[in-house]
Order: structure tokens, then sequence, then C-alpha cells
């Protein structure tokens, strides 16, 4: 059986980005890379007459920036998958995408197969969060959250069983499934599931909500 073909417009305004962008993505057998844009209001167009999967979304672009460009695609086309291609220098800007409704962030210079995988999470309606990132996105949103919330977390991830808890604190220190996978001699695949099951227990959407619970906890 033949998998779908999963569509994807690129919009960034540097022509060898978005060219570098295509290489990876076109050799990926599952992933067709149907438009480029190179500022905002192209992007949101693309997106109506392309109708992707999956739209990667710089967020410094001129004519419209890719915060404004994703807030006209929630409303225009709620079902094309946002993801935001970013900097560790835009870490504010990426906390406003991830609460505007994109699908996740992802840093520039980020493995060929990291984007190759982020691409496909986001077709299957997951929330891909750059394991390189996570960290100092989860580090300036803590610092401004109330101690009296780590109580709470406590009681949450009381739930949670001691290997379960294990890679939650692995999620707060930001590592990738791999990663996580390499320091408790796991394999990728049972990590991920061990991250799914804890997202599901825990009510968190995401990663960086499981790790921001997990720095509330102490872990």
């Amino acid at each position: 059986m033949t998998a779908e073909v999963i569509r994807v417009v690129i919009a960034d305004d540097e022509p060898l980005i978005r060219a570098g962008i295509r290489m990876i993505l076109t050799s990926a057998p599952d992933i067709e890379v149907v438009a480029e844009a190179a500022n905002g209001r192209e992007a949101v167009d693309l997106a109506l007459s392309h109708a992707p999967g999956v739209m990667l979304l710089d967020i410094q672009m001129p004519v419209m920036d890719g915060l404004t460009a994703l807030g006209e695609l929630r409303r225009a086309a709620p079902e094309v998958r946002a993801l935001i291609l970013t900097t560790f220098g835009e870490k504010e800007n990426v906390l406003r995408a991830l609460g505007q409704g994109g699908a996740g962030f992802l840093l520039k210079d980020s493995a060929p197969g990291e984007l190759i995988g982020a691409v496909r999470a986001a077709a299957a309606g997951d929330a891909y969060l750059s394991p390189g990132a996570t960290r100092h996105v989860v580090d300036q949103l803590a610092s401004g959250r109330a101690a009296v919330r780590g109580e709470e977390a406590r009681r949450r991830v009381a739930e949670l069983s001691e290997r379960e808890r294990g890679v939650l604190a692995l999620l707060g220190e930001g590592l990738s499934n791999a990663d996580a996978g390499r320091r408790l001699h796991m394999s990728e695949a049972t990590v991920k599931t061990y991250v799914s099951r804890i997202l599901a227990k825990l009510g968190c959407e995401n990663r960086v909500q499981a790790a921001l619970l997990a720095r509330d906890a102490g872990l």
C-alpha cells in the first residue's frame, strides 16, 4: 500500500534556505514540495491555492511576517499545519506562535532527518517541538511561573510510574527521544511510546507542556 504523500509549502525570504529545505524534503519519498513563498502574504495565498498538509513558515519575512501569516492561516485554512522555522534568538516569537496554533517549531540548523521527521509529525497531527530548543523555551516560560504550582504538578506526576517519571525528567531537560533512549538504555520507539502515554496521563498537548510540568514538580 502506497503511503499518502505529504504536500508542503516552504515560506522563507532567503532563496538559499528554501533551496536547502526543498532538497532535504524531496529526498523523502512521502514528501512533495508543491510551492515556495518569499513572504507571509505569498504563504497565505499559496496555502489557499495549493492546499498543502504542512507549511514551513519563517517568522522574519517582508510584506507580512510569519506570525501575522500564521494568524491568517488559522482563520482561512485551519487544516494546514504550520511548522515555525526559527533560531535561538527568536524564543519569544516562538512562544507567541505556539499560542496562535502553530504545529510546533524547528530550528533552521536542525539535522535533515529532524526536518523530515518534523514534517511527518505535523502531518500526522502531532505538535513537533525541536529538542534542541525545548529546554530554552521551557526556561523562559518557567521563569514567570508561580512556585505554588509545584504542589499541583507533584500531584499530577505522582500518577506516573517510576519509569514514566524518569522519561518525563529527561523531557524537562529537552532531550530527544533518541537521546533519552540512550540515557535510559531503551529503544527510541519505546521512549516514543512512553512519551505518548505520559502526555495522555498528564493531559498535556505536547512536549513543552510536559517539560514545564516536570520543572514545576522538581524532576
